[in-house]
């Protein structure tokens, strides 16, 4: 889920309980009873390039790409540097790094960009860490102090794209609808058989099961 721009910014949170921001944007379904999961929110970015005044009203960007006022790499890396400091000297919330690929593709130059800035930020600061989404739920069950961060298991494990062989023999484009959904088709890809109906929370098999 999206969560509006806060200071501080959130950590991920259980979605046992309700969750401790409003339901963001007008197309969001946020919900509404209890799941077992945990829930990796999307803090939006502070879109400026440096703090402003605390009563000022900021609309934030949940995806980088959608951040209006970045235009130039050096945009970017003002606005990168700006709300890392965010989360780091406030509650050391995850920062996620939203975005999509073709926004980079397409402008190589905010590529460079992002590069340069994690090269500066993991080089200046020893406590800070490019992990996945399960690498931070792993470590918020097993936290450990910055010295012992560097020997954390979960982190010691790396994935390429050439650490298995491909055994997917023909990929299948599936249209999928789903009770939970309300009959709406998505779409998904599977190297298996297409399932009856689109998985969901409670209903990861695609059987069409409601709890």
């Amino acid at each position: 889920m999206v969560a509006p721009l806060t200071n501080p910014p959130f950590w991920p949170y259980p979605l046992a309980f309700s969750a401790p921001h409003r339901c963001h944007g007008n197309f969001q379904n946020c919900p509404t009873r209890s799941h077992s999961v945990m829930e990796m929110v999307m803090n939006e970015f502070d879109p400026r390039e440096e703090p402003g005044y605390e009563d000022e009203t900021v609309s934030g960007c949940a995806m980088l790409d959608s951040c209006s006022q970045i235009r130039t790499p050096d945009n970017l890396y003002n606005v990168l540097t700006h709300n890392f400091i965010r989360h780091y000297e406030q509650n050391r919330a995850p920062m996620g790094m939203f975005l999509h690929a073709a926004w980079l593709k397409k402008q190589p130059e905010m590529l460079d960009a992002l590069l340069f800035w994690l090269d500066e930020v993991l080089s200046t600061y020893d406590d800070v860490y490019l992990v996945t989404m399960s690498q931070v739920l792993a470590w918020m069950q097993s936290p450990v102090d910055s010295s012992g961060a560097v020997k954390f298991p979960a982190w010691k494990q790396k994935c390429t794209a050439l650490d298995t062989e491909s055994t997917c023999v023909s990929s299948q484009n599936c249209q999928l609808s789903s009770p939970q959904l309300g009959g709406i088709k998505q779409r998904l890809q599977t190297c298996n058989t297409c399932p009856s109906y689109y998985p969901w929370v409670g209903d990861v098999a695609g059987q069409g099961v409601q709890v």
